[in-house]
């Protein structure tokens, strides 16, 4: 049976996202932590399927939310091709958008993106960072290996939420 929630339109799913994400964090938690350990085989096969159906219904210019709370991690590969695309040099770039995490990764200096238009688009789209092409990461080979970030999306992407509430439900462990 389809959650109502995810029947609601996208303001009032992204008013309501942390709330949901933060009463199912728990169980989520738990699920994923038997996933880990022993992760069916129809796991990954589940998940991606899961993923197609839930972005049949989700239209993210709608949303945007991962572009507007959160950075995706820049690799050198992203940096050279976005700042090729711009027509700048890769160091260039860093010093104009990007800064060190606490982790050594690349980020975004500001959030939203820099990259957000006002219509929800990306600038850069064609270009965009491999963190961002992969998002919410739903449809992941050995999906076992991302609960961790995954647990972390579903508090940004309703439609990560989504797929995680909609594999508890099919695939019980």
């Amino acid at each position: 049976m389809e959650d109502e929630p995810f029947k609601e339109d996208m303001p009032t799913r992204l008013q309501h996202l942390r709330q949901r994400a933060k009463s199912d964090r728990k169980a989520n938690k738990k699920y994923f932590n038997k996933l880990r350990r022993r992760p069916p085989k129809q796991l990954d096969v589940t998940v991606a399927r899961l993923h197609d159906e839930v972005f049949e219904d989700t239209d993210c210019l709608h949303c945007a939310n991962c572009c507007k709370s959160a950075s995706p991690i820049f690799k050198d590969r992203d940096i050279e091709r976005i700042a090729r695309h711009l027509g700048m040099r890769p160091a260039e770039f860093v010093d104009r958008y990007l800064h060190l995490d606490n982790e050594g990764d690349y980020v975004n200096n500001q959030v939203p993106c820099q990259f957000l238009g006002d219509d929800n688009r990306c600038s850069i789209y064609e270009v965009r960072p491999k963190a961002c092409r992969e998002y919410p990461h739903t449809n992941h080979k050995n999906f076992h290996q991302v609960l961790d970030l995954t647990l972390k999306n579903t508090t940004i992407c309703p439609a990560a939420l989504e797929v995680v509430r909609r594999l508890r439900e099919e695939l019980p462990v």
